[in-house]
């Protein structure tokens, strides 16, 4: 998991910040603008009066993927210290001026990206830019707080190396990707943080945060003629292109069964079969496919597994989407004597979906779930809506996708959903299994 720092400050902010977790925006009513600014630098906004809050949300493509070998953790570890200290400020003024202006600032890493965020009160903005700017452009990482973030770091991989189900998932991920950048730790190990020093983490600030691999989103009481300064002021002088390592796309070791044996209570178990890219035509019928095979409660894995057997407490699937794999994911956790049967059940579940694909009844529920979700999913908060307006520019989906997504849905066929079953569930999947060895 990631490593981030997150801080709240003020009770003007906090009053806003409750006002702002129980208002959401109908889905019909995100206008989102399109904001270039003086320099060039895009942005989408939603410009939101109803409260006195500016959320900003960005993100740069290439993330852990981009630590160099045997440097793992590197970008990890970049992403806890932007608040540690920038410019002429070092960590504690830094925080102390964040703590007076009531302003919120986290960044995190994924495989695939580096991304941040930032809240303030509307009143605020223009100093809390002014920070944003520092950490964004001119981040110290003092030696200090690197050794401090580091050595946090180390202690969580440390109490992860004694958990069965994390060394499990490490495993599977090294069975599942080979050599590709994704079976590495994204924290990295201690040897390889150590490693690591400031040059280093100067030198990946400068290869990636750039502007030709740079998405904005922007919600609340701001305007485009506001926002367009302020843009350049925090992204208007990065370098125009980013050097990125080539990161291939990865190959799926499906077929392959990870065993690990450890006394524990239940028996962890996941099956991965091929997934769809957002891009893929197939999308949505891979989406409704799977809210019907394992998607939540009402699902054909649920009923099977926990509602008429009992064996279960909770069984779903899901599509996981990288920017170099996807994958079709199932995960259960049963009593050790009944793993194998449990197993069975999901695969003879999979098998049917595959042969036979859903019924007429079963497309019509979920894209009736599908569609009315996405609202409180995506657009439950002004930070929410400026993630979702991140995903929407990174998947190349258009600023008019929140209106055109339930005519989408809704064209999807019986015969879509059936031919996409048949075309990933057919596959031998990669199968993990945790717990007591099996007799």
């Amino acid at each position: 998991m990631s490593f981030f720092f997150l801080r709240r400050h003020g009770r003007a902010f906090a009053a806003a910040l409750f006002l702002a977790l129980f208002f959401v925006l109908p889905a019909r009513a995100v206008t989102i603008q399109e904001v270039v600014s003086p320099k060039g630098v895009r942005a989408w906004l939603v410009q939101d009066d109803f409260v006195p809050l500016i959320a900003i949300r960005f993100s740069w493509k290439g993330g852990t993927t981009q630590d160099p070998a045997g440097k793992e953790g590197l970008a990890n570890l970049m992403t806890g210290l932007f608040d540690e200290g920038a410019g002429d400020l070092p960590s504690d003024a830094f925080q102390e001026r964040l703590d007076n202006i009531g302003a919120e600032m986290s960044f995190s890493a994924t495989a695939d990206d580096i991304g941040g965020s930032m809240r303030m009160l509307a009143e605020n903005r223009d100093a809390a830019f002014d920070l944003l700017s520092l950490a964004v452009n001119r981040p110290r990482f003092d030696q200090g707080p690197v050794d401090r973030i580091r050595q946090q770091i180390i202690t969580n991989i440390k109490a992860s190396e004694r958990d069965p189900n994390t060394i499990a998932a490490q495993k599977f991920a090294e069975v599942l990707y080979g050599n590709h950048p994704y079976a590495r730790r994204e924290q990295g190990t201690e040897k390889s943080l150590m490693a690591v020093t400031r040059d280093d983490l100067l030198a990946f600030h400068r290869r990636v945060f750039a502007r030709d691999n740079l998405t904005i989103g922007v919600v609340g009481s701001i305007s485009p003629q506001e926002l367009g300064p302020l843009l350049d002021k925090v992204f208007g002088n990065l370098p125009e292109k980013a050097e990125l390592t080539p990161v291939p796309d990865a190959r799926l070791a499906l077929g392959a069964t990870t065993s690990i044996s450890y006394k524990l209570p239940q028996t962890s178990i996941a099956l991965v079969y091929p997934g769809v890219s957002r891009k893929d035509p197939d999308f949505f019928a891979a989406h409704l496919m799977n809210h019907i095979l394992g998607g939540g409660s009402s699902s054909r894995l649920y009923r099977e597994v926990r509602e008429k057997r009992g064996l279960a407490y909770s069984v779903n699937s899901a599509l996981v989407i990288r920017d170099h794999a996807s994958a079709l994911t199932i995960s259960t956790a049963t009593r050790p004597d009944r793993a194998q049967e449990t197993l069975q059940i999901i695969r003879d579940e999979v098998s049917r979906m595959a042969n036979e694909g859903p019924t007429e009844q079963e497309l019509a529920e979920a894209k009736s779930y599908v569609i009315g979700s996405y609202a409180v999913s995506n657009l439950d908060s002004s930070s929410g809506i400026a993630r979702t307006l991140v995903g929407l520019q990174q998947e190349d989906l258009g600023r008019d996708y929140i209106d055109k997504r339930e005519g989408i849905i809704n064209s999807v066929t019986l015969d879509q959903v059936k031919a996409v079953a048949k075309r990933l569930l057919q596959a031998d999947p990669a199968i993990l299994m945790v717990g007591p060895a099996q007799m």
